[in-house]
């Protein structure tokens, strides 16, 4: 391929002129941030390597530690922390976990022996209850910046960024009493994770105020956060005559559907199912799914530049962030079914 047609694919993707693609590409001054920013992003999406003078000399290396990627809203964290960590001159570490693999501890032990500047951990052990917090009390002893996304410990000196789980769980109940439902269940994952809880204790209260309902317990179905554990706490809730079924994630709402049509009813005719997350490529399901959209853009832009200040010593507040969710409507949920 020539230089010239190079340019011009460079300059269409970016939406600027080949003069400007031109001064990025040779390193020279009066390119704005954005149009330099946008040109990068050209040669990454068509698949050119970067010329050696625009490889930029690293800040420093962050850990982003989290968990499995079977769950596309996890890589979708992963991904957009990562472009803000880069874009601010620093190189991310990325740990992924996997069961069986690698633990979060024996990460950290090899991300201090690398001399990270910072961690950032999503959704790691500071969500589970039953984890001890000292592993992270250890960190704030030695000075080691940290920001823990989506889970959070009242004994650990740090600041932590959630998504508002038992804001979106009204969201979501809202929506389908609206929709006539008035059996409406909750399928969930293990409640000794933060966020779990959190849905729970939204879900149970807003089941008492919207429907006035006496005992909201009996309207929980506790499994792993899977398709197999969606369609496992599903499953128990149709066959207690729900007919609306919101979810802890969008992975156990696609569990979810599987359960009803197993059962040979329709979604959303004869059952309308919610997601939580919003993970990428949700909207193509089959239906296309009503969810609670997390902020990831939003919370991955806090998190980044919350560890920028704890690096920089101007720090950040020692508090929890909460991000309100967005209830996405799509065509998994409608009019509860009639008698």
């Amino acid at each position: 391929m020539s230089s010239r047609t190079r340019l011009t694919d460079l300059a269409d993707q970016a939406g600027v002129s080949t003069a400007t693609v031109s001064r990025v590409l040779n390193g020279k001054p009066g390119v704005s941030a954005q149009a330099r920013q946008a040109v990068l992003a050209a040669l990454d999406m068509l698949g050119y390597e970067r010329p050696e003078k625009l490889r930029g000399k690293s800040a420093g290396l962050i850990g982003l530690v989290v968990p499995e990627l079977s769950n596309p809203v996890f890589p979708n964290f992963a991904q957009k922390i990562e472009a803000a960590l880069t874009h601010s001159g620093y190189t991310p570490l990325l740990c992924t976990q996997a069961p069986g693999g690698t633990t979060e501890d024996e990460y950290v032990q090899i991300l201090l022996d690398h001399s990270v500047a910072g961690i950032i951990f999503v959704s790691g052990l500071h969500a589970d209850s039953e984890a001890s917090p000292e592993r992270y009390q250890r960190l704030h002893s030695r000075g080691m910046p940290m920001v823990l996304v989506n889970g959070y410990s009242a004994s650990v000196d740090a600041p932590f960024i959630s998504s508002d789980d038992a804001g979106s769980m009204d969201l979501a109940v809202r929506h389908l009493v609206a929709q006539g439902h008035t059996r409406i269940g909750l399928a969930i994952g293990p409640q000794r994770f933060v966020p779990a809880e959190r849905k729970v204790a939204g879900f149970t209260a807003a089941l008492r105020e919207r429907l006035g309902v006496s005992d909201p317990g009996e309207h929980v179905a506790t499994s792993l956060f899977t398709v197999e554990g969606g369609q496992a706490a599903a499953t128990e809730l149709l066959a207690s005559g729900h007919t609306a079924i919101v979810c802890g994630s969008d992975i156990m709402a696609l569990g979810a559907i599987r359960a009803a049509r197993s059962r040979g009813l329709s979604v959303p005719g004869e059952v309308s199912v919610v997601g939580y997350d919003d993970s990428p490529l949700i909207a193509f399901t089959d239906p296309p799914l009503t969810t609670i959209r997390q902020s990831v853009d939003a919370m991955s832009t806090a998190a980044v530049s919350t560890i920028l200040a704890e690096i920089d010593g101007t720090g950040a507040p020692h508090t929890e962030m909460l991000f309100t969710p967005e209830l996405i409507v799509r065509d998994s949920t409608a009019a509860a079914p009639q008698g």
